[in-house]
């Protein structure tokens, strides 16, 4: 038996052996004496270690012999790792020898000033809470899953006497079948359209159902069968809609052969018309598979992982097989340490893919999972159904797991050669810009407003990878001493919020701070980051304004004043005209100057403005809407949907619940004494 199935240690704690075997808790006695001989492979300072090691021995001697969940902390008390241990006294134990690490564990033990404990009933539970404080709390050294975002599904309602078919996010609240997970939106939008012109099933809210006096124009182009106004039976309505849930549930060629047979007995009934519709509707199913790429015979309901590595990088392929038909892949690219082993790397993707999502009957794998059975045995735990964990080595699952590692293995070699001409475009504008070195972290601000109203600020995040959505940021202008369209003030709000938290939050004189921490009794950790190491710089190495010399001016007094002079600020003024190709370059203590029309350089910066201005201009526009649709109810307290729900449905209209006395207000379902006080008063307080 391994020592990681005995201890339950992480792969890299000892090179010899020598972990404590447990086989039964109540007897397990864990030592922490460490061979004099070890070596640790440093490329920093081994004090570090020694202090790192201390703390984490302090720890260790009051643990328990529980299955649980721990949490190590750096000096500022920021999250460095969450693991689970199905033995959280022997787990902790292997940090504490001393013994030979790996680069990336003697780095997080050196930066440990503090750790935390949950203890759990089971392993399986300290698993499922492990993927989400990971997913929530994102530790450095962690397997890192990127790109979290809900998956959209496919939902045909049965709350309603006429069946909607919609495109579906989030929790799972309303009455009906859902079908999914697709890959992406643009996957459920085409698939609904399609279903539409096949069954010619509303989309409309009921509000808009309910309210039609005549078919809209989706009934005169042959994308709606018109329940609304009656022009087709509810009966027939209602075939059509189980024709949709016949196919979306993977009996595609049934319902087509019902087609096909319908479409021949008008056509020899002469009803050609009828048979013509019938024509169009087959074809619409026949678009549907046909996109659909390679689908399935034996596998009925499966998720596809395959991992791909290449320069230390990993890419994880997901592809989402339902009701025999493929709804869809997606390219993940976790991070995760370049010394972690492919296995290690997929097994904690999983458990974070499904952290917020159900797994299907099968997860099919390109590795070997270790804890495979523990994983699977989690994501059980939430459904009513076993889930198997799975990596096939025949026939159609290992097919399909090939066909999933193909793509990943093109869509890393697209990442990498995507980042090695960003590399060269980050290089040319270091040199074209005389900057001391190629940056890695460029930020892009610019302001949207109308006449000062709904003044809100942009930041995009460009790096080594492109454009860094994940660290873009919007800035409600908040000071009420500016002028309205006062452009340099904003610059200036939006710079100084910036900074101000980014001082605090992560201040570059990491020393001087540890040190300070080191007094307190907390080891200090170690100042710089190691090399290798591929978390994005919190600091940019550039800073890019949309605006000419005025503009720079109150950004550089902006951040100046915060006590922050040694970051580069560039001005981008557009030509006569505001024609793109003629941009003027503002660098303080430089005179301005021009690049060549044509140089790359040059669209790579137009590229960066023109994503801060989309940015800013969009965020701006929400805000605009959101302006226009507000309701005075939501600035009462105490009113929340239901009631404001309920005083709507009563009164009307918001005009009618203004000008209704209290009684009225107090006599509402659902409203009590206290809110229709609250809202009388609200409309009144002048009176």
């Amino acid at each position: 038996m391994s020592r990681r199935a005995l201890n339950d240690l992480p792969p890299d704690t000892f090179d010899d052996g020598r972990a404590a075997e447990v086989e039964d808790a109540e007897e397990a006695d864990v030592s922490l004496t460490a061979e004099p001989s070890a070596e640790i492979d440093f490329d920093f300072e081994p004090g570090a270690v020694e202090a790192g090691t201390e703390v984490i021995r302090r720890f260790w001697s009051t643990l328990p012999l529980s299955p649980g969940v721990y949490r190590m902390f750096d000096a500022r008390g920021d999250v460095l790792y969450v693991g689970k241990a199905k033995n959280l006294k022997a787990r902790v134990a292997s940090y504490a020898r001393g013994q030979a690490h790996s680069n990336r564990i003697a780095r997080m033990i050196s930066q440990t000033a503090a750790m935390e404990f949950v203890t759990t009933a089971t392993e399986t539970e300290a698993l499922l809470l492990e993927a989400n404080l990971i997913k929530q709390l994102k530790p450095r050294f962690n397997v890192l899953m990127r790109d979290d975002k809900s998956f959209p599904y496919i939902l045909v309602t049965d709350d309603g006497p006429a069946p909607q078919i919609v495109k579906h996010r989030g929790a799972r609240r309303r009455k009906g079948n859902y079908y999914g997970p697709f890959a992406s939106v643009w996957a459920v939008n085409r698939t609904v359209n399609a279903l539409q012109r096949a069954f010619l099933l509303r989309t409309c809210t009921d509000s808009y159902y309910e309210n039609r006096s005549r078919p809209c124009l989706l009934f005169q182009i042959k994308r709606c069968s018109g329940p609304c106004t009656g022009e087709i039976a509810q009966e027939d309505y209602a075939t059509m809609a189980d024709s949709a849930r016949a196919f979306l549930a993977g009996k595609s060629n049934a319902v087509k052969d019902r087609m096909r047979s319908e479409m021949q007995l008008a056509s020899e009934a002469m009803e050609f018309e009828r048979a013509a519709r019938f024509r169009d509707r087959i074809a619409a199913l026949s678009a549907i598979q046909g996109v659909q790429g390679v689908n399935t015979q034996g596998v009925e309901e499966a998720d596809v992982f395959a991992l791909d590595e290449q320069a230390g990088q990993f890419c994880i392929e997901v592809f989402f097989f339902r009701n025999f038909q493929n709804w869809g892949n997606r390219a993940y690219f976790p991070k995760a340490d370049r010394s972690m082993t492919a296995d290690e790397v997929l097994g904690s993707f999983i458990s974070q893919f499904y952290d917020d999502k159900p797994a299907p009957r099968v997860v099919l794998t390109s590795h070997t999972i270790e804890d495979g059975e523990l994983v699977g045995a989690a994501l059980s735990s939430r459904v009513e159904y076993r889930v198997e964990l799975h990596r096939p080595l025949r026939g159609e699952r290992k097919n399909l797991v090939d066909y999933a590692q193909r793509n990943a293995k093109e869509a890393l070699a697209r990442r990498l050669a995507d980042t090695a001409s960003q590399g060269k475009l980050l290089a040319a504008l270091a040199q074209a810009l005389g900057l001391e070195k190629t940056p890695r972290r460029i930020e892009v601000y610019d302001n949207s407003h109308i006449m000062g109203t709904n003044a809100v600020g942009g930041m995009i995040v460009a790096g080594p990878t492109g454009f860094m959505k994940q660290y873009y940021r919007t800035f409600n202008i908040k000071s009420e001493e500016l002028t309205p369209g006062d452009d340099f003030g904003m610059m200036r709000e939006v710079l100084q919020r910036r900074f101000k938290r980014l001082v605090k939050e992560a201040p570059r004189n990491a020393p001087e701070a540890a040190a300070a921490a080191a007094e307190g009794g907390a080891p200090e950790p170690v100042p710089e980051q190691d090399p290798e190491a591929e978390s994005f710089p919190a600091w940019p190495d550039l800073v890019l304004i949309d605006g000419g010399k005025g503009q720079l001016e109150a950004a550089r007094t902006a951040i100046a004043a915060i006590g922050v002079e040694d970051v580069p600020l560039i001005g981008i003024a557009k030509g006569r005209d505001r024609d793109a190709g003629r941009e003027t370059f503002f660098v303080p203590g430089k005179p301005p100057f021009k690049l060549p029309p044509r140089d790359p350089t040059l669209y790579f910066v137009q590229r960066l403005r023109d994503e801060a201005h989309r940015f800013a201009i969009g965020t701006h526009r929400a805000k605009r809407k959101r302006e226009f649709t507000k309701n005075p109810l939501d600035e009462i307290a105490g009113v929340g949907p239901s009631r404001k729900r309920a005083l709507l449905h009563h009164f009307g209209t918001v005009k009618a619940i203004e000008r209704a006395a209290y009684e009225d207000l107090a006599r509402t379902p659902g409203v009590n004494a206290a809110t229709a006080r609250a809202v009388y008063d609200f409309f009144h307080a002048g009176a």
